[in-house]
């Protein structure tokens, strides 16, 4: 059994327009980890109760997902874990992750410290704008790496290309990252050593099962 830490976002607001985590990409993952025996310990930013992002939250997902939702109650902060005590973190998205995860002292230490300890360090959709500005060994975090994440094709289709604070794509292309993509809205994750990210909602799944193939080797 291994660890898993998932870190949310606590931001419910973007430029004036309400946001938070996107459901599926927290809770379809959190059922994978724990159906295949791992201890996942689920924080956010600040604690307390996640916001979701109301879009994300449809019906006929959510009977599969219940014990998933009730995990977004009442989370402990992000600042009352020890990052290095896991085997792995995993950073859903939503478009809160944008606000309060770049330039975070909080999350960039969670990375560096599955970075020294030769952990994962997995993410989907907005999720990598964790990386966004993260420097480990004065070099940035995502410099030389295969990543991906929500293109800025796929972000200009949501409309909200004017409230999003940067392209996320054109964001880590500019720190270095190998930033690879595919069709708008398809599955694909991409691993790079202990780095998996995945481009969309669609990839949620895909992203947890890279993770736990990996758990699986160590």
């Amino acid at each position: 059994m291994s660890k898993i830490l998932i870190v949310s976002t606590s931001a419910d607001e973007m430029n004036g327009h309400k946001t938070g985590l996107w459901f599926e990409e927290f809770a379809a993952p959190f059922n994978l980890f724990h159906e295949a025996g791992h201890d996942v310990t689920v924080v956010s930013v600040k604690g307390g109760d996640v916001p979701i992002d109301k879009a994300s939250m449809v019906k006929e997902i959510l009977p599969k997902f219940q014990d998933a939702r009730r995990a977004l109650h009442d989370t402990t902060p992000l600042a009352d874990v020890d990052p290095a005590s896991f085997d792995a973190v995993y950073f859903p998205g939503g478009h809160g992750a944008v606000v309060d995860f770049p330039n975070n002292p909080l999350v960039a230490g969670a990375i560096e410290a599955m970075v020294k300890k030769d952990g994962i360090v997995a993410s989907v959709c907005h999720g990598p704008a964790a990386f966004a500005h993260v420097t480990i060994d004065g070099k940035p975090f995502v410099s030389g790496r295969q990543i991906n994440g929500f293109t800025d094709e796929e972000e200009k289709s949501t409309g909200l290309e004017d409230k999003v604070p940067f392209l996320l794509e054109t964001t880590l292309r500019g720190e270095g990252a190998t930033f690879l993509t595919s069709d708008a809205g398809k599955e694909f994750a991409v691993i790079d050593g202990n780095v998996i990210t995945g481009q969309n909602p669609a990839s949620s799944e895909a992203v947890a099962k890279l993770v736990l193939a990996k758990l699986a080797t160590v």
